[in-house]
């Protein structure tokens, strides 16, 4: 019997495709569905995707499909605590947060695989689109998926080197039409299943709203100001707004304007032109290195990410304090977001990333 992998099976057909592929590799393979944030009314369960209850339905069958054993493991704690409580707090603090980065690193990651090494697993497995490579010096690290327009290297960044050490990815070497091509081929009852989409514990995307409900009282209104202090309205409540915003704003100015920053400490948005959403520089804290262990005082040019479809900019980052990395753009980037991950790249590998302040 070869290695033993625990593959997260969302319910998708990249998940799907991946117990397969692991099972023609020889590896003996057993799926797992994690409960997270499954609601019990239709809404959710028609809603799908990895968070809906359709997910332990489609999961289930195509384990069985596969003659591979499938179990159910309740993750709802360690969700609740580093995902949606982590997401509330991020926006009321006037950030804008990545709850997918959060989970994958401490729910689909950290917990997933402690529970899988106690059962006996060797790797955990899953169907994101990216790939894991060793490097000469010994380090792991996570280079882009085959395909550019799926590649989720983005999200992943802040997996450890354990973690990393104990993953396999095996979708990351084909296109999503090939994954496609072979669940039909296979006859998977998810073949056809669409991606899920947006946040997957807020099914109708009324983040604000969610905040409201979560905490349980309406966050105060404020005004719109610009940079000279001046008021120019009235805004709904911090948690409506992110950096780069132009839509939603109901602001009569004759001219687009665009939020370019939030003041928590006085319940501020700030609003300008579009040049004001333009910077060269950002500085991030809670880094996470792979493909290298730090920079040794020294700087480092790279590519940088600062959002998921962000294609990437040329820039150079330097150490300047303990948790701190300064990231200088060649030509300034739009509407760097505090709260959103930065990720650094050389080529197709992750040197790291970090939360932009």
């Amino acid at each position: 019997m070869g290695k033993k992998v625990v593959v997260g099976m969302s319910g998708g057909v990249d998940s799907s495709v991946a117990a397969w592929l692991l099972k023609e590799q020889g590896y003996e393979v057993v799926g797992v569905t994690m409960e997270t944030w499954q609601q019990e009314d239709e809404a959710a369960r028609e809603q799908g995707g990895c968070c809906g209850l359709s997910a332990v339905e489609d999961a289930r069958r195509v384990a069985w499909q596969l003659g591979i054993p499938h179990y159910v493991m309740n993750f709802k704690k360690e969700f609740r605590e580093h995902v949606v409580d982590y997401f509330i707090s991020e926006y009321v603090c006037g950030r804008t947060p990545n709850p997918c980065i959060a989970c994958n690193r401490f729910v689909k990651w950290e917990a997933l695989l402690d529970r899988s090494l106690g059962i006996g697993a060797d790797f955990i497995a899953t169907g994101h689109y990216a790939r894991v490579d060793r490097l000469p010096g010994g380090r792991y690290a996570l280079c882009k998926s085959a395909t550019a327009a799926k590649d989720q290297t983005y999200a992943l960044y802040s997996l450890t080197q354990k973690q990393l050490s104990r993953t396999l990815m095996p979708v990351g070497a084909y296109a999503k039409e090939d994954i496609r091509r072979m669940a039909r081929e296979l006859a998977l009852p998810v073949a056809h299943k669409p991606d899920s989409q947006e946040i997957c514990f807020i099914p109708d995307h009324d983040y604000a709203g969610f905040i409201r409900e979560q905490v349980g009282k309406p966050l105060p209104t404020g005004n719109f100001v610009d940079r000279q202090g001046r008021v120019l309205g009235r805004h709904a409540g911090i948690t409506h707004y992110t950096v780069g915003q132009r839509k939603g704003l109901n602001l009569a100015m004759g001219h687009p304007v665009f939020v370019v920053e939030i003041r928590p400490e006085t319940n501020e948005v700030v609003i300008g032109d579009s040049e004001e959403v333009f910077t060269d520089s950002l500085i991030c804290h809670g880094i996470n290195w792979m493909a290298v262990d730090g920079l040794h005082g020294g700087s480092m040019d790279v590519d940088a990410r600062i959002r998921y479809n962000h294609k990437g900019a040329p820039c150079t980052i330097r150490q300047i304090g303990e948790d701190l990395v300064e990231c200088r753009f060649r030509e300034k980037v739009r509407a760097v977001t505090p709260g959103q991950a930065v990720v650094f790249y050389d080529g197709d590998y992750v040197v790291g990333g970090g939360t932009i302040r």
